[in-house]
């Protein structure tokens, strides 16, 4: 019996997002508006969340936890990347046709203000999309790359703490979604110490 080959590369990506696409399909048909369309945007919430926490780990795996798994996953960061930007692309759709369908029910508790930091987080996410293809990364240059990459992975990881923190009072899933978002920040940071300990090490030896 052959062992199972999970995809990669391009075809790990249109993997995930059929699983997306499928997955918001379904809840959608499952439910009436506008109950289907607010467990949708839940549901993609999710799958964002768990998208973009691969992404923003794969080094820190690494480092961390060396091993064929971490390396794997390093490996295919720059699709689950992508997953994530299409997984969140669904989810602000989602969240655009809530708000033109019944906009009384998305105002409630919400102002302008409150979606300043989602709407900055689209925006980077945005950038962040267009230039993980070859021509905008050989355009900005390595260093400016690697800066604008690094930034605009730590604010979505700022607007998730954030967007969980709010919610918190509401339990559910918003508790752990906050204590695994802070977590990987305090991953993320042990491994960069570790890092740099190690090179000093090396520098001295």
């Amino acid at each position: 019996m052959k062992p199972v080959t999970l995809p990669s590369g391009w075809k790990l990506f249109a993997a995930l997002a059929g699983l997306t696409l499928a997955m918001t399909a379904v809840v959608l048909a499952s439910q009436p508006d506008p109950d289907g369309l607010r467990s949708a945007i839940r549901a993609t919430a999710r799958s964002s969340f768990a998208l973009f926490l691969l992404a923003f780990l794969a080094s820190s795996l690494v480092t961390l936890l060396p091993g064929a798994h971490s390396r794997r996953i390093l490996h295919e960061r720059r699709y689950l990347g992508l997953a994530f930007a299409f997984s969140h692309t669904v989810h602000g759709v989602l969240i655009y046709r809530y708000a033109q369908q019944f906009p009384e029910l998305f105002w409630a508790n919400r102002t302008v203000a409150s979606s300043l930091p989602g709407t900055l987080g689209y925006l980077f996410l945005l950038l962040l999309t267009v230039t993980s293809f070859k021509a905008p990364m050989r355009l900005l240059g390595g260093r400016t790359w690697q800066a604008l990459h690094s930034t605009g992975m730590w604010l979505l990881a700022a607007v998730f703490c954030l967007s969980f923190y709010k919610r918190i009072p509401m339990g559910g899933w918003y508790p752990l979604a906050f204590a695994l978002m802070f977590s990987a920040i305090t991953m993320k940071l042990t491994a960069k110490l570790a890092r740099q300990q190690r090179r000093h090490a090396r520098a001295i030896s």
